[in-house]
């Protein structure tokens, strides 16, 4: 029995494949209705300048310039201000729990108002002489604690902060892989998730 049912089932295949099958319909001659358009895109960061967000316009400015003093630019290699920490922090900061926005927004005051007793303007006009006495606290050596008064604790974070925006940037990262003859730094930038 077993062997009729298979002869039955290899004649119905050979006679069902000379059974003619439905043509399917033909599509329109006009075959672009279809296409999808191809975008050219781009990084919003390389598209237009970032807008602050958190900080007041002179709490920026002294970010902006305790980022430049912190991490300069060596020869070729971008420092935080070519990098635009500043404006990262803006974005990072705007994000962050209310007692990281506190510590900066009170760290950022107390520079401005320390620059302003003592020069008669703010921590973003200072000279690379004045600015000395003003970030006296990063020469103190570090404690596992950490420093006890607030503005030295604001500084010694901004300093890690501003350290690791900077490494963390596109520009720097382009630096490496122009400079690294393995091409470095190649994957090493994380682009905006909107």
């Amino acid at each position: 029995m077993k062997r009729r049912q298979a002869l039955q089932s290899l004649a119905g295949i050979s006679a069902a494949s000379a059974l003619s099958l439905p043509v399917p319909a033909q599509q329109p001659a006009s075959s672009a209705i279809n296409e999808k358009p191809k975008l050219e895109t781009s990084i919003a960061d390389a598209a237009a300048q970032p807008i602050c967000r958190f900080f007041s316009a002179d709490q920026f400015a002294a970010l902006q310039r305790l980022s430049e003093i912190l991490m300069p630019a060596v020869g070729e290699t971008p420092g935080a201000k070519q990098a635009g920490a500043a404006d990262f922090l803006d974005f990072l900061i705007s994000d962050s729990p209310a007692d990281r926005q506190m510590l900066y927004r009170d760290g950022l005051d107390e520079l401005n108002a320390e620059a302003r007793s003592r020069y008669g303007h703010s921590f973003a006009e200072v000279s690379p002489v004045e600015v000395k006495p003003l970030l006296a606290s990063l020469r103190e050596p570090w404690t596992y604690r950490g420093p006890a008064n607030p503005s030295a604790r604001f500084l010694h974070a901004a300093k890690l902060d501003v350290l690791y925006a900077t490494t963390n940037s596109r520009e720097w990262s382009l630096d490496q892989a122009r400079r690294s003859r393995r091409a470095g730094g190649i994957g090493t930038y994380w682009y905006p998730i909107d």
